[in-house]
Formats: structure tokens, C-alpha cells, sequence
């Protein structure tokens, strides 16, 4: 009889076992997400990130805050949870490191690993010493047992992580993650993760003393690594093929690239490897082009940032256990290992920023960004713990606690220095007409419908300048909101009773759109990144101007409200395309460009690298929008498939004295206009002084001149070479009243292309070419009242 209830008991046990961590980690990880939501509404106002706050949540919920209650105590802390747990960290680090990958800006790693590998070092060397200098001291003072060197290797792993899931958070919700000193940061806490994932290694192995061994356990990572990333890149090609006529692929497809990320990730856990790294590098090498890997970005953006991004930065902050401070020697420790890991985080970091000539504050935001734990660390303490590498609780304990108080206090720090320091970091507008063309450019092309992408996207093609020189495209589809309409229908129902959301929005230009942005990924190797839009046109240039500040773009494009007919006529669009031009216009937080589409013919500038030469005109009549125009133009002039010539307009009072620019040879067909005020004249004669010297007398760019009596006399000359370039670039306005234009605004049409602009978007003006209108950033118009756009 005792022995069936004792098996009866332990048949209990084991229901209970089974049952109870699924319930208690399901009511854990709902918790959480609700705690972390409110106070996100209630610190997002403050300038928190949403990683602290999301710590912070799992902080209160934990033997720290709320499960210092009896009841909640037993309900979420149970000791067979941990393999739950730790299952379900592993399952959810796997899939935040992809996403992370497939997110990286790759190129940028790369042609800034230098740099970023020399601010990794120094942090992780600081942290090193400083570690390996504490460590008899900790291991005295926590009572421990066991080897030295394995405590050592775990305060080391602590000390030196940087976070990289919290820095790109971080980063991202402060807004300076497109910044240089944000992309520094974030590939700075990726390289510092390997170096923790590599002692990782050393610690989990380091009963095998077997060197053969180690060395074919490295073999079989890459091996596994690169076997997916060849797999993927077949794959998702062939998927891409497959789903031609989609807008994305489908559930069953997606389930499974994830399936493979999944299987390689548990074979290299099996090795002994941790598969953080592994999962980034498998989702950084992902094929971007392409619907896959626009799929995958849509499917896993949201769920790991509201669903998956609370819990696994919750969970971290539920195991910290302060109460275990208490004991002065503990509490001791504790201090000692947040003053040496900020000791060696600022020492190390300051060293590598004084090395690569970083200024000083950008420097010290960078070593406290280095410090944010809670990744790999937490990782090394729970393999530590699971495998009894040191015997002491304390230890454990004081190192949980140590890694998120670090956090908590620091990343508030991050964010205050963030907002002080927003002059040096913040968004600082680009003027082309003194910006180098072999610096990044950040262009958002804007459009409404697939009829005008081919052109915008030969734009791009044309502004990439040599290869070696970075630009980071963006194409942004603006999609109309309908307002609201008497209905029967639900709020998420269209006519046809179909469910729908943001994604349906668009209707069947996201293909075609999608199409062309694939073939021109593929014919010119350049990834232009995806942005959508879903407004009425009353908001919808917020929208525009919010992302160009987002992203930091150096020019935003928008195309002209109207199009080309078959006969080639302009017809008019929706007159909400004109007025969100003319509202972004007004404020734009840098350079605008409208640009009138002609057609392929026109403005397609060879994206598929044909051969054929482009020719180019851009005419200067001077002012600020005309040098903004001709210092854009620099990196269209270093195409190779363009042939770009400076069309210059003077008075026919400066004959005699063309052009205060020393010219080697001249034709007597010539092109620019002077200001009446001193002080531009002797700005625009200064930068084509500049201009000529570095690029016409070079023979990269053409240069002519032509004399003009008035407007109707720069309007015969416009017509003259209206056959001859397929893309005309010029300024807005900003020449005041010249006389090369008096007379051209008797016909003005479209005053937000200025005089000159709305003349060649005329049909007085028949002409094949596609026309770029470029404004100079305006910092005034930004600060006018805007109650009449709302």
C-alpha cells in the first residue's frame, strides 16, 4: 500500500512537472509583456528605450519586486522550470540574431570592420584586465569552489559583452541608429559578442583537452554555417522564381527557411557551440533582393519586436535577485564588478576612439553603449550553473545581479547623453553644393504608383558614382488612405468581404513595384531598401519628412503629379500628389528634388550596365537651389555611363567678361545666369571655380556658356537643345529677379518648380528629356505654421 502511493505521488510529480512550468511560464511571459507595455506608455515619454523598460518589467515581476510575495513566489519559481526556460531563451536568441542579420547593413560592417574591430578590441581588452584583475578577490569573497581560471573566463564574458540585441534596440529607439556614430556602435557590440562567444566556447569545452578535437569542432561550424548560407541562397532564388506574381511568399515557405535556421542552430548547440553568431552571420548572408527576404523581414519584424523582444528581455530582468546584496560582502563584489566593468568599457574604448581620431564625446557615448548587458553573458552564467563549473550560488547570484543593475543604470545614462548630445549625433543636414561626392549618400526616392520607379531607380543608378563609394537608396510607396465612407462593413473588411490589412494597401502595384525593384537588384548588384506609407494626402507629407529624418536621407525625390500619355503629353494626376510636393517642400528636413518622368527613355539610366551613353544637362543660372543641383550632379558626372555638361546662362551685360572661371576651351554656345546680389555672385563663381577645376578641366564633365538678353531669349535657347540630353537638372529658384527669366512667369504653371522648372514642364515645351528640380534645404520655411495643413 505504500509503495502504490508513493508511485501514485510520484506519478502526481511528474503531471505536475509536466504541467505546472508551461502554465507558470505562460502566466510569466503574459505578465511580463502587459507590465512591459505600460510602462513603456508611461516611460516612452521620458526618452527610455524600449529594452530597459522591458528589463525593467521582468525586474518588478521577479524575486526582486513582485515575487517577493509567498504566493507568487511558489506559482513562478519553481526548480524544474529552468529547462523550460533556457529552451525557450534559446529558441528566441536564434531568431532575434537572424532578424538582426537580415537587418544589418552588411556593406557597412564591412568597409568599417577596421574601425569597429579596433573599438571592439580595446573595450574587450580593458574589460579583460580588469576582469582577470578582480577575479581572486570575487572568488574569495563569494566562497567559491572549483577552478579559478573558469570564474575568470565567466567575469571576463560578463564584463566584455556588449549586447548587441539591446545596442541595435537601443539604438534604434533613440533614433541614431542610422547615425555614424549608431552603425559604429552596433558594429562594434557585434564583434565584441564573438569574442564573448569564443570564450563561451572555451568555458562549455573546457573538460575536452583535446586541441584535434577543438579544431574539428570548428571545422564542423563553419561547415554547418556556410552549408546553410549556400542552401538559403539556392533556395530563396528559387522561391523568388516561384512566387513571381505574389506580393509574398507563403506561410508554408516561410515555415520552412525558418525550420533550416532552427535545425543548424540546435546541430551547433549539440557541438558545444552557441549559436548567436551563427544565426547572425546565417541571416546577414541571407539573399536580400527579393521576395524571401522581404517576406521574412515583414513576417518577423512584428512579433519579435512586441511579442518576442519583451519576454526575452523580461526573463533577464525576472532572475536578477537584489535582496541577495544585502550581505555586505556581496554587495561589495557587486560594486566592485559594475565600477570594473565600466572601468574597462571607458579605458579601452576611449584608447581605440583616440586611435581612429573619434571625438571625445562621441567616444564616451560609445563605451557606454558598449556596456548595456544581458546576452551572452547570461548565456555563459547558465551553462556555468548547469554544469557546476564553480560552486557558489553567491557567485551566481551577485553576477545576475550585477549584469541587469548594470543595464538599468546605464541605459538611462545612453539615453540622456543621446538627447544632450544630439548636436554632434543628431540628424545634420547635407548641402551638396560642399558636400564630397566620395562621402555616403542617402537618397529616398518617393512614389505614388509603378509608372514613374524605372526612372527613379535609373536616378539611383546614375548618383552611385564609382563602386567603391557607399550610397544607401530607399524607395518609399506612398499609398493613399480613401477617407471615410458610409458602409455596412467592418473596419478591416473590403467590398469583396475579404479581410484585409496595411499590407493589402497598394493592390497590385506592390508587385509590380517588387518586380522592378528585383531586376534592378539583380542587373545592378545595388540593394535599394523597401519603406511603405499608408496615409491620407493630407498627412502624407509627414510622413515623408519623418522618415527622411529617420533614415538621415541627403535628398529626398518625389514625382511631379503628373505623368506622360501615349502621345507624350503630361496629364494630370491627383492633385493630393501636388500638394504633399508642395508641403514637403516647405518641410523637408534636407534637399528636395521633383522630378518629371518622360519615360524610359528618358530618365532609365542604365541600371542594367549597358554601354549606351546618358547625356546629361545641368543648367546654371545660379543661386542656392542651382549650386545644391550642380553639387548633386558630382556623382552622377563620375558614372561612367554618363556624359554630364554644365549648361551656364549670363546677361548679355557680362559680354566681354564670360564667366569669372578660367576656362581651357569654350564654345561660344553657353548657358547661366548671375545673380544682381554681390554676395552670390561671388558664392556661385567660387564653386564653379571649384567645380571647373576638379572636374571639367579634367574632361569628366562638359562645359558651356551661352549669352542671353532676357526670358524669351532662355527660352529659345531651352528649346534649342531640347532633343539633346535625356535628363535636365536644375534649381528651384533662389535667383532672385534675374533678367535671364523675366518674362518665362507669365506662364507659370507650377510655381513649386520655380521658373525655370515649370518651363520645362510645359507643353510650350516639348521635349523627350526627363527634368530633376532640385530645392537647397531650407531651415526657415521648416519653422512657418503648419495649421493649415493639419
Amino acid at each position: 500500500m505504500a509503495a502504490a502511493t508513493e508511485q501514485m505521488a510520484a506519478a502526481g510529480s511528474c503531471n505536475q512537472e509536466l504541467f505546472n512550468p508551461i502554465i507558470s511560464m505562460g502566466w510569466q511571459y503574459s505578465l511580463i509583456l502587459v507590465i512591459s507595455h505600460i510602462l513603456q506608455i508611461l516611460l516612452r515619454p521620458l526618452g527610455q528605450a524600449s529594452p530597459i523598460v522591458q528589463i525593467l518589467a521582468g525586474f518588478l515581476m521577479g524575486p526582486s519586486g513582485f515575487s517577493r510575495i509567498k504566493a507568487v513566489e511558489e506559482f513562478f519559481i519553481q526548480s524544474y522550470n529552468s529547462g523550460y526556460y533556457e529552451f525557450m531563451a534559446l529558441i528566441f536568441r536564434t531568431i532575434i540574431m537572424f532578424l538582426i542579420g537580415l537587418e544589418t547593413d552588411f556593406p557597412y560592417l564591412m568597409r568599417n570592420i577596421r574601425p569597429a574591430s579596433i573599438i571592439a578590441c580595446g573595450s574587450s581588452l580593458g574589460c579583460t584586465v580588469f576582469a582577470s584583475a578582480v577575479t581572486f578577490l570575487v572568488f574569495q569573497e563569494t566562497a567559491s569552489h572549483g577552478s579559478s581560471f573558469i570564474m575568470a573566463l565567466m567575469i571576463i564574458i560578463t564584463l566584455a559583452n556588449a549586447a548587441s540585441p539591446i545596442v541595435v534596440r537601443v539604438a534604434a529607439d533613440l533614433k541614431f541608429g542610422t547615425s555614424e556614430t549608431g552603425k559604429l556602435a552596433i558594429s562594434s557590440s557585434l564583434i565584441a559578442d564573438a569574442y564573448s562567444v569564443f570564450l563561451l566556447f572555451i568555458l562549455s569545452e573546457f573538460k575536452s583537452t583535446s586541441i584535434a578535437k577543438w579544431i574539428f569542432f570548428f571545422f564542423l561550424y563553419f561547415l554547418i554555417v556556410g552549408v546553410v548560407i549556400v542552401i538559403n541562397m539556392y533556395l530563396a532564388n528559387w522561391l523568388n522564381r516561384r512566387n513571381r506574381n505574389k506580393k509574398y511568399l507563403g506561410n508554408t515557405e516561410i515555415f520552412i527557411l525558418v525550420a533550416i535556421l532552427y535545425i543548424a542552430a540546435m546541430a551547433l548547440e549539440q557541438l558545444g557551440f552557441s549559436s548567436i553568431i551563427a544565426s547572425f552571420l546565417i541571416g546577414s548572408m541571407f539573399p536580400r533582393g527579393g521576395k524571401a527576404a522581404r517576406t521574412l523581414l515583414i513576417k518577423l519584424t512584428y512579433p519579435i519586436h512586441n511579442f518576442i523582444f519583451p519576454i526575452y528581455f523580461g526573463n533577464h530582468g525576472f532572475r536578477a535577485d537584489i535582496t541577495k546584496l544585502k550581505n555586505l560582502r556581496n554587495f561589495m563584489v557587486f560594486s566592485i564588478l559594475i565600477l570594473s566593468s565600466i572601468g574597462g568599457k571607458i579605458v579601452g574604448t576611449l584608447a581605440a576612439c583616440f586611435h581612429l581620431k573619434i571625438p571625445y564625446r562621441e567616444g564616451v557615448l560609445l563605451s557606454f553603449m558598449m556596456n548595456l548587458k544581458g546576452h551572452v553573458d547570461i548565456l555563459a552564467l547558465t551553462i556555468g550553473l548547469a554544469n557546476d563549473l564553480v560552486s557558489s550560488q553567491n557567485f551566481y547570484d551577485v553576477m545576475i545581479a550585477t549584469i541587469i543593475v548594470n543595464t538599468l543604470i546605464w541605459g538611462p545614462i545612453v539615453a540622456f547623453m543621446v538627447r544632450r548630445e544630439s548636436d554632434i549625433i543628431g540628424y545634420r543636414q547635407i548641402y551638396f553644393e560642399s558636400h564630397n561626392p566620395e562621402t555616403e549618400l542617402r537618397i529616398l526616392a518617393c512614389v505614388h504608383s509603378p509608372r514613374p520607379v524605372a526612372t527613379m531607380l535609373g536616378l539611383v543608378a546614375a548618383s552611385r558614382g564609382p563602386r567603391e563609394v557607399p550610397i544607401t537608396p530607399y524607395l518609399m510607396h506612398l499609398v493613399e488612405l480613401p477617407g471615410k465612407k458610409k458602409t455596412n462593413l467592418m473596419y478591416n473588411q473590403r467590398e469583396d468581404d475579404e479581410l484585409s490589412d496595411e499590407d493589402d494597401y497598394g493592390g497590385n502595384d506592390v508587385v509590380e513595384i517588387n518586380d522592378a525593384m528585383d531586376m534592378f537588384t539583380s542587373e545592378t548588384g545595388l540593394l535599394v531598401q523597401q519603406i511603405k506609407a499608408v496615409s491620407p494626402f493630407s498627412r502624407m507629407h509627414a510622413d515623408v519628412c519623418n522618415t527622411a529624418e529617420d533614415i538621415r536621407a541627403s535628398i529626398v525625390v518625389l514625382p511631379f503629379h503628373k505623368h506622360q500619355r501615349i502621345d507624350g503629353k503630361l496629364e494630370n494626376g491627383k492633385q493630393g500628389i501636388r500638394t504633399t510636393n508642395q508641403k514637403v517642400l516647405r518641410h523637408a528636413p534636407c534637399s528636395v528634388a521633383i522630378l518629371i518622368d518622360r519615360g524610359l527613355t528618358a530618365g532609365c539610366l542604365n541600371p542594367s550596365g549597358s554601354d549606351s551613353l546618358q547625356h546629361i544637362a545641368i543648367l546654371f543660372f545660379g543661386g542656392p537651389d542651382d549650386r545644391e543641383a550642380l553639387g548633386f550632379s558630382k556623382r552622377v558626372g563620375m558614372d561612367h555611363h554618363v556624359n554630364l555638361t554644365i549648361i551656364r546662362f549670363l546677361p548679355s551685360s557680362s559680354r566681354g567678361q564670360i564667366s569669372g572661371v578660367n576656362i581651357a576651351h569654350k564654345t561660344d554656345d553657353v548657358l547661366m545666369a548671375i545673380p544682381n546680389d554681390e554676395v552670390e555672385k561671388e558664392t556661385d563663381s567660387a564653386i564653379l571655380a571649384d567645380f571647373h577645376s576638379r572636374y571639367v578641366a579634367t574632361g569628366q564633365v562638359g562645359y558651356v556658356e551661352k549669352v542671353v538678353e532676357n526670358g524669351a531669349d532662355t527660352a529659345s535657347a531651352l528649346r534649342d537643345m531640347a532633343e539633346m540630353y535625356s535628363l535636365f537638372i536644375v534649381g528651384k529658384d533662389g535667383r532672385g529677379h534675374s533678367i535671364l527669366t523675366t518674362g518665362m512667369s507669365d506662364w507659370e504653371e507650377c510655381p513649386e518648380l520655380g521658373k525655370v522648372g515649370d518651363f520645362l514642364a510645359s507643353p510650350e515645351f516639348d521635349i523627350s528629356g526627363s527634368v530633376l528640380v532640385v530645392q537647397q534645404y531650407r531651415p526657415s520655411k521648416n519653422d512657418d505654421d503648419d495649421d493649415d495643413d493639419k
